[in-house]
């Protein structure tokens, strides 16, 4: 304990020294908070190593910014044990004075994960990751999502087309661009209002990592659409609208070139293409004949994958509690899929046509409320096929929401004892209880903390379009007021052990 409050005292006293330098009357380091973990699996072997390590990689991340006028530095000490690796950017708009306080500020912060070997903390302006091995090249991760913000647009329509139409520029362009970075606006269509966006990527990432990640937040950040303001973010990349400007125009960045090298380019790409096309085509048709017959008489096992279309695994998802809303069709009857004693479940049709379940929390506590967040955060980290997924979550006022991945043939008891009855033959049910025994098993021994159900049967067997069971309705223990539980029997819920 005594060299936790010795490293600690180190790292305030030189932030403390150092930073008066930087001091301005009109500073805007953007330090709100958008996104942070640590990472608790991995504590340091040696902590007096570790804290010699990380004080020194802090220090020089800080002289590279400051001393070096740039917005990104990475350091490693790495020559003993527990091995440190950081890596630190701003937003290029931000002068050299607001990033050296980000920095001040991610780098006080980042303490609190101290002496867990790995942590990362997300700002408007700049973001810091630490962890125990090589990461530098690392396009995406889990903890990756978006913010949406709770204000529509007061020209929804134009607002959401001019927006979508500027984050896909940023995306074609910014992989194109030294630096990985771009800032620009656009004007609706009154000229009196405008869009305001910013990409970026980590510059020690690779050219094609950059437009991968970018896809991919370009997709978590357009669900935010028509809200007026919004943020996406990887591992390696970010992106950021609003129709509030957070950067100078003089900050702007003229993208327009590598949108049309962009587009000169794909001719060119097209030519080759067509000619790859003809040239290999009727060498694949050949194959595909002589295929054609083994292929046919084999079963193929698809892989399945979340409804996101990724097998990443991914922390919970911030959802706009408007746009829920409109997926349940206002949470209407037709769309209740049930209910229990302190929920109802609706079917949810996303704007990109994904299906998901939407469980509406009927809990009006001060407890459940403050135990939401963390609560959604370990259950949206339990991943296993015999498990329903948590997908993310939503708030508004009292008003809880939790998004769950779909089962199209619901739940088990239906096939058991209810209007499917008589369909499961001898085989199902036999994979039936085996998936079920694997999940329990995961839940007991294999996650990190330990999970006991204390209420399995079979309401709470969902099954898939493949009848692959997965256990549901656990881990939502602390959201429940003392005096009630969402089980039929007397216990208290989901019991963890840790």
């Amino acid at each position: 304990m005594g060299s936790y409050w010795s490293f600690r005292l180190m790292v305030m006293v030189a932030l403390l020294t150092v930073s008066i330098t930087f001091k301005s009357a009109n500073s805007d380091p953007q330090i709100t908070l958008l996104n942070e973990g640590c990472n608790t699996k991995y504590r340091a072997d040696n902590i007096t190593n570790f804290g010699i390590n990380f004080n020194k990689s802090l220090a020089d991340l800080r002289n590279q910014i400051s001393g070096g006028n740039t917005h990104f530095a990475t350091a490693q000490e790495v020559w003993t044990s527990d091995p440190v690796f950081v890596l630190f950017q701003c937003r290029d708009y931000l002068s050299i004075a607001d990033c050296v306080s980000c920095f001040d500020t991610a780098s006080s912060q980042i303490q609190e994960c101290y002496p867990h070997n790995g942590a990362r903390f997300l700002y408007d302006g700049c973001y810091l990751r630490q962890e125990a091995s090589f990461f530098f090249d690392q396009a995406t991760n889990s903890g990756n999502g978006q913010i949406c913000g709770n204000q529509t647009a007061s020209q929804p329509t134009d607002f959401q087309t001019q927006a979508e139409a500027l984050l896909q520029d940023l995306k074609l362009a910014t992989p194109q661009m030294e630096g990985f970075f771009a800032a620009s606006k656009r004007q609706l269509g009154n000229g009196s209002d405008a869009v305001y966006a910013v990409a970026q990527c980590t510059e020690t990432v690779s050219k094609s990592g950059c437009e991968f990640c970018l896809k991919q937040v370009y997709d978590y950040i357009d669900v935010c659409l028509p809200n007026t303001d919004g943020r996406g973010f990887d591992a390696g990349c970010f992106m950021r609208y609003s129709a509030t400007p957070f950067f100078a125009d003089n900050q702007t960045t003229n993208i327009i070139p590598y949108l049309r090298a962009k587009g000169g380019n794909s001719n060119k790409r097209k030519t080759i293409i067509l000619g790859a096309v003809v040239g290999v085509g009727l060498l694949l048709v050949i194959l595909a004949f002589l295929l054609w017959h083994q292929l046919y008489r084999k079963t193929k096992k698809i892989e399945k994958s979340n409804i996101f279309g990724t097998t990443e695994i991914r922390g919970p998802v911030t959802y706009n509690y408007k746009v829920l809303k409109s997926a349940t069709r206002n949470f209407s009857e037709e769309n209740k899929l049930g209910e229990g004693g302190f929920s109802e479940v609706y079917k949810a049709t996303m704007r990109n046509g994904k299906v998901v379940a939407v469980k509406k929390l009927n809990i009006n506590f001060g407890k459940a409320k403050a135990d939401f967040g963390s609560e959604v955060r370990l259950i949206s980290n339990v991943h296993h096929r015999n498990l329903v997924r948590l997908l993310g979550y939503a708030n508004k006022g009292a008003e809880l929401l939790l998004v769950y991945e779909y089962m199209a043939n619901g739940s088990l008891d239906r096939f058991l004892y209810g209007e499917k009855r008589g369909h499961l033959d001898w085989k199902k049910r036999f994979d039936i209880i085996f998936g079920i025994a694997k999940g329990l098993a995961y839940l007991h021994e294999q996650f990190h903390v330990c999970i006991i159900h204390r209420d399995i049967k079979s309401s709470n067997i969902l099954l898939d379009d493949d009848f692959q069971p997965k256990i549901a309705d656990f881990g939502l223990a602390k959201l429940l007021p003392e005096d009630r539980t969402h089980l039929s029997t007397g216990f208290a819920g989901t019991l963890y052990v840790y």
